[in-house]
């Protein structure tokens, strides 16, 4: 069925010409004429607006196709647009939105020019994500007219609209312009004058550092962005996200925010200037952190960085029933996966009690499974079987794999370790779940360091697909293809990394979130706005204030200093909000308040 248009009547801002029809101007233009504007189409090239017109006709095509649209609505929407090369076409419009290249001199020019065409009432709007929209505003004749309006790619379908004032604009047009973002089916949120506003000032750090990571051969392009998707919920890895947006481009914004910021978290990371100086710039071009098939197409292709499959690995040792230390949450998880895998699974805990209570937890989880028609009921009780729960960690003399899920304190974890040595038969690999704990630590509480390795689950266990391997300087290579190998048994998707802060997921994701604290406790933008913005603007399956809130505030204070005191990078220090805010026991959905406040249960 198709969709109705919106009615056009309701805003004063009934023609609006666009300037710049690549893909972001292209994709305005169809969301505009979609909702009943008519749309002028301007850029200095013939060829490219014959092209973002032909651009059009195939997305209206496919629209009628899937049923969005009738015949005669697309026919409706093609003639609402016209397409040009001359700025002076946009003499009638109500609003103009410049979508140029990000450079003040082509902004610049664009804007000028338009002073001299367009009517005194009618609104500027630039598309720009890195450049200073009061900048842009003060070389206007008419400043108070002039505002940002970013649209996020692609525009038909993201449905985050950033609106952003300078200390020039006028309320009215903002009133204005944020209606017209309600009309079109879009969630407008209003931001002030800074690089990267609200969504990108967010993700460009993130981004930069995921490059650098790479660049600093810490772990694969492939492993880092695995590890994003299934690690966050991410639609995109970062690196396959940079080549999708430009490294050129990604490079312009970052220096814009590390002009203003003066964070080394936005200075951007030297491949960025490598890559996009020699014309490696991501999908556009062919080439980025991935080689594709041709310039412009998302298919990635082999290249001298792609691993071959099924590529030799040192032979892992025999691994037919596996210790489970611990009795929390995360624990009874891990030893759910490997019991579901076929393992034989002692499950061993302080006490006999616990132990036996963890088994329960299990138990339970099973028949959930069972009730959701995820597995046979046979099937759950002969997993349930295979775990034996024991109230001392001499029941693993006999394990080939020793995995510890105990609390986060390398002293507890450390005599546990040292607890492994003794008991653990040799030859058995010794496995620690730590987040944020050095792996090295736990290795040298034994007498046998090259058989501890990290093997960093995601909680739920039994749900989330990724486990991080970590290896440390002294880990043996049969103990890391050991591993591998059980990761693939218990259908899980390994990445591997070194032993250092963090390791991929952390590294990248708290940082983000600690910068999301601090803008607002600069008060730039709010709770509700930030966290609309990730998910509406990024594809964040949450929003970074929600998503504290079920980490825990303590749990995300923690690793934030574990990272600020191994990196030393004064940007990493945790934001004083959230210290402020686990000083005062506020710590998130389990107390009943954090940057949010919960019903109790």
């Amino acid at each position: 069925m198709a969709t109705p248009l919106s009615d056009p009547s309701l805003s004063p801002l009934k023609t609006v010409a666009v300037v710049g029809l690549g893909t972001m101007g292209t994709g305005i233009t169809e969301v505009l004429a979609k909702a009943g504007r008519e749309v002028i189409g301007i850029d200095v090239s013939e060829a490219q607006a014959a092209r973002s017109l032909a651009d059009l006709e195939a997305s209206t095509a496919r629209a009628v196709a899937r049923g969005k649209l009738t015949e005669q609505e697309r026919a409706d929407v093609l003639a609402r647009v016209r397409t040009g090369t001359d700025l002076t076409a946009a003499a009638d419009a109500d609003l103009v939105i410049e979508v140029t290249p990000e450079s003040y001199d082509i902004k610049h020019q664009v804007i000028r020019e338009l002073d001299g065409i367009v009517r005194p009432e009618t609104i500027l709007a630039t598309g720009t994500n890195a450049l200073s929209v009061t900048r842009l505003a003060a070389d206007s004749a008419r400043p108070e007219r002039v505002l940002g309006l970013h649209f996020f790619n692609p525009a038909p379908a993201m449905k985050l609209v950033e609106v952003v004032s300078s200390v020039l604009t006028a309320p009215s047009a903002v009133a204005a312009v944020t209606g017209l973002a309600i009309e079109l089916g879009k969630e407008p949120v209003a931001v002030g004058d800074r690089p990267g506003f609200v969504a990108d000032g967010l993700l460009f750090g993130y981004l930069n550092q995921a490059a650098a990571m790479y660049e600093a051969k810490y772990a694969s392009r492939e492993d880092i962005d695995a590890a994003m998707r299934l690690g966050c919920g991410l639609p995109m890895g970062p690196l396959a996200l940079l080549d999708l947006i430009g490294i050129d481009t990604a490079r312009t914004v970052l220096d814009a925010m590390y002009a203003e910021s003066r964070d080394r978290l936005h200075a951007p990371a030297p491949i960025l200037k490598q890559l996009s100086e020699a014309g490696l710039t991501g999908r556009k071009s062919g080439r980025g952190f991935y080689a594709y098939e041709a310039p412009g197409s998302a298919t990635v292709v082999r290249d001298a960085q792609t691993p071959l499959d099924g590529a030799a690995l040192t032979p892992g040792r025999t691994v037919r029933s596996v210790g489970v230390a611990g009795s929390g949450t995360m624990a009874s998880g891990i030893a759910e996966v490997f019991a579901k895998a076929g393992y034989e699974v002692v499950l061993a805990a302080r006490s006999e009690e616990k132990a036996q209570a963890a088994k329960a937890r299990i138990g339970k989880s099973l028949d959930r499974s069972v009730g959701k028609g995820r597995m046979t009921a046979e099937a759950a009780a002969r997993t349930l079987d295979l775990i034996t729960p024991a109230g001392s960690y001499d029941a693993f003399s006999d394990v080939d794999l020793a995995v510890e899920a105990v609390a986060e304190d390398l002293e507890v974890k450390r005599q546990l370790f040292a607890t492994f040595d003794k008991v653990c038969k040799p030859g058995a690999v010794l496995a620690t779940t730590t987040s944020s704990l050095p792996v090295v630590a736990c290795a040298r509480a034994t007498s046998r360091p090259q058989d501890v390795i990290g093997m960093h689950f995601f909680n739920p266990a039994p749900a989330m697909k990724l486990v991080e391997v970590v290896r440390t300087v002294l880990t043996a290579e049969d103990v890391h293809a050991t591993v591998r190998e059980v990761c693939t048994k218990i259908r899980k998707h390994a990445v591997d990394c070194g032993d250092r802060a963090g390791f991929i997921v952390n590294a990248l994701l708290f940082p983000y979130l600690n910068n999301a604290i601090k803008m607002v406790e600069e008060h730039y933008a709010s709770l509700d706005d930030i966290d609309a913005a990730m998910k509406l603007g990024g594809g964040y399956p949450m929003g970074p204030f929600e998503l504290l809130d079920v980490v825990g505030l303590d749990v995300s204070l923690a690793i934030e200093k574990v990272l600020h005191r191994e990196f030393r990078d004064p940007g990493l220090a945790p934001a004083p909000l959230l210290e402020h805010l686990v000083a005062a026991g506020c710590l998130g959905r389990k107390t009943g308040r954090g940057f949010r406040e919960y019903a109790r249960r």
